[in-house]
């Protein structure tokens, strides 16, 4: 997706060979208009998947998800990171290491908001080790329903995540595939292609 390419270009920046920092506008403050492109981009990737709901994670995954959940007219659910006194009917939970927090976190979500009847769109903000997929995949799992797939606003194609995902069966749409973050540069994969036909 250029416009989001462009915008990481722009406004992204590279804190080391494995993070990039994406706050003016994806993950602290953020674009609506961006938002707004990000979920009818996921939402046309999968408008064919039967998809009725789609789950995420607390925080930076509910934008895009809400967007997405808008042009495909399905519900959102999102994992929370801590349990709220609230939730405690049906609970299903599943541990996730973050790797950029380094720290484990588990996640929850009540089983009365996803049935096997769902066919669920996975959405969140970064994919890398893959980590917050796997634990989000779980969840569905426990509660019966089906993973028709994973949208992904940023993936780091340098590390594992989508390859373990792809590996498993799942379909990844990932809108910005990053090839490296070396030297304190961005290098987008289509880039990668662009050079190489040439």
């Amino acid at each position: 997706m250029k416009l989001l390419e462009d915008r990481i270009k722009k406004d992204g920046k590279v804190l080391s060979e494995h993070v990039l920092k994406v706050d003016s506008f994806l993950n602290h403050q953020m674009d609506p208009v961006l938002m707004q492109e990000i979920g009818k981009e996921l939402a046309t990737l999968f408008a064919k998947d039967e998809i009725t709901k789609i789950v995420t994670i607390e925080s930076s995954g509910i934008a895009p998800a809400i967007m997405a959940g808008l042009y495909l007219n399905v519900p959102v659910v999102f994992a929370r990171k801590r349990k709220p006194l609230t939730l405690t009917e049906d609970l299903i939970s599943a541990a996730v290491h973050s790797f950029t927090k380094n720290e484990t976190n588990e996640i929850s979500l009540s089983k009365k908001y996803l049935d096997e009847q769902d066919r669920v769109l996975i959405i969140d903000d970064f994919l890398a080790n893959g980590q917050a997929a796997l634990g989000l995949i779980q969840l569905v799992q426990q509660a019966g329903a089906d993973v028709a797939g994973i949208g992904i606003v940023i993936e780091k194609s340098f590390q594992q995540g989508a390859e373990i995902l792809k590996e498993m069966g799942i379909r990844v749409e990932s809108l910005a595939r990053i090839q490296s973050l070396s030297n304190g540069n961005v290098t987008f994969i289509n880039e990668k292609v662009e050079e190489l036909m040439k």
